[in-house]
Formats: C-alpha cells, structure tokens, sequence
C-alpha cells in the first residue's frame, strides 16, 4: 500500500486541479473525507479563526499548528497537507517545524516567504524576506525531511509587493532549492494564472479565497491550464460561521430552534460525522 506522502505526489503529479478543502480542526476534516475529497488541508487561517477567534496575522504558535495537524491526522485517512506559514522563523526553525509536522503524520508541508509574523495571502501590508533567505529555508525543508516523498510546498507572496515578474522568479528559485510544488499566492487575473501554470516545472497550487483577490475560476478550466491542486482553505470555515451567526440570532430572537430547524444538522447526521457508530461496534467487541 501507499504511504499519505505517496498518495499527495501522485495527487500533484496528475494536475488535475484537484479540490482541497481546508480543515481547521478534525471533524471538519472528517466531513471533507466522507464527501470523498482525496486530501485535507490544515489551514493556518482556519486555526487562528476557529481556535483562537483571531485574525490571520501569525498568531498561531508551532506547537499548536502541531496539535491540530496530530488530531486531523488520527481522524482521516486521506493524506494531509499543511500551512506552516513561514515556517515559524529561520532555516533552523524551518528544520524543526518539518521534524514537528512530518513527526505529527502529515504528508506535506507549505511554507511562505512572508515576514514573520505573516498576515493572510489576501490581505494589504504583507511584506517578504529576501530570496536568499527564503532559499535557505527550503533548502533546509529539503534537508531535514526523513520520507523523500514527504511534500515541500513553497510559496511566494511577492506578487502584491514585488510584481508578478518578481513573484515568477521566486517561484523559479525555490523550484532549483528543491521544493516539489509551488504556490504563487493571490495571482489578480486569468492571465497570470496561465502564466503560473504553464512557466513554472513542478507541480503548482493555487488558492480560490470567497471574496479574495484570485478570480474563482472553476476547476476544469483551472485544470485546463495544468494546475495540480486547488485550495479552498476556508470555504468550510465560512460556511459554518454564517450557519452559526443565523442559527444563534434566531434562538435569540425566537427562543427556540424552530425557525432554524433545516439549518441544522440532525442528531444522527452528526453522530456520523464522528463515526459514533465505529465506537458502538468497539465497546461492543470488548465489553
């Protein structure tokens, strides 16, 4: 059988625009494999939101990026592929964030060039380190790793800070520090999605953010241009935010559950989701 690491390199390898779903914690990313999704994404984003109720500003420490990747890891069997935002400093740090997260059960890691401490890809005032730097920590990703296979992502903010040339040849670098993927982050249009995909040699990713600065083109075309992956790292996060603002404003408002009842899901939806029944049939087996 295939190891997770193996299965997200043949992932990538296909480019076939392949839908990655973000999780922010574990039953969220037992929901995306029971709809068959063929990978989890363990957002940065989605952790500082949903754990911490604060922006995506590089709040979010290792050892709490690590123990959620732990818990989604032990609940999917679909490979895993996680944010590590910078990396959590210098190439030393880098080194100690793939021992951590390759440790935790992951099969790959994206790191980002972004100061520290980062802010989300779509937001105003980001800043980047200087392409030596950022070459370095790759390289040392590349080092550190014990499975081969074990993905290293880099990304490159550059485009709103340095221009898309800039951003390009980032993105070519970090291919010659050995990275197996990149991601351009926040490309504004069509055009230089093409680009992305069709100059840069191994497999590329790109991020589909509700209301960010990337044009929501559909997978096929996506595919179409030859992209490997396609993240919706808080599609799930958003849906259940706005699901939970109408459902709490409507108890206070009415008192009761009753004009929000569709908005739920059942009790034994949610058993489901949490595979209660794989529990029953333990405690069964060794009462």
């Amino acid at each position: 059988m295939s190891t997770c690491s193996q299965r997200l390199k043949a992932i990538f390898a296909k480019r076939d625009a392949t839908i990655i779903p973000g999780a922010p914690n574990a039953l969220f990313a037992r929901v995306t494999e029971d709809l068959g999704h063929d990978c989890v994404y363990v957002t940065g984003a989605g952790i500082a939101n949903m754990h911490l109720g604060v922006p995506d500003i590089g709040l979010v420490t290792l050892s709490e990026l690590a123990d959620h990747v732990r818990a989604i890891v032990d609940a999917v069997s679909v490979p895993v592929l996680v944010d590590g935002d910078t990396g959590f400093g210098n190439p030393i740090n880098v080194a100690r964030t793939v021992r951590m997260i390759e440790r935790a059960g992951a099969a790959g890691l994206q790191i980002e060039d972004q100061v520290f401490p980062k802010k989300c890809g779509h937001f105003a005032g980001k800043d980047v380190v200087s392409l030596d730097e950022m070459v370095q920590k790759i390289r040392a990703a590349v080092d550190t790793r014990v499975d081969g296979n074990f993905q290293i992502v880099a990304r490159t903010d550059a485009i709103a800070v340095e221009g898309f040339a800039s951003a390009m040849e980032r993105a070519h670098a970090y291919i010659e520090a050995g990275a197996d993927a990149t991601f351009v982050e926040a490309p504004v249009d069509a055009e230089q999605l093409a680009l992305i995909a069709r100059e840069l040699a191994v497999p590329q990713i790109v991020n589909v953010v509700h209301g960010g600065k990337t044009p929501p083109l559909p997978r096929k075309e996506l595919a179409e241009m030859g992209f490997a992956a396609t993240l919706y790292a808080n599609a799930a996060l958003q849906g259940a935010l706005l699901a939970v603002i109408e459902v709490l404003g409507s108890l206070r408002d009415h008192g009761s559950l009753q004009q929000v009842s569709d908005r739920l899901a059942s009790f034994d939806e949610r058993q489901q989701a949490v595979a209660k029944d794989k529990f029953d049939a333990l405690e069964a087996r060794y009462r």
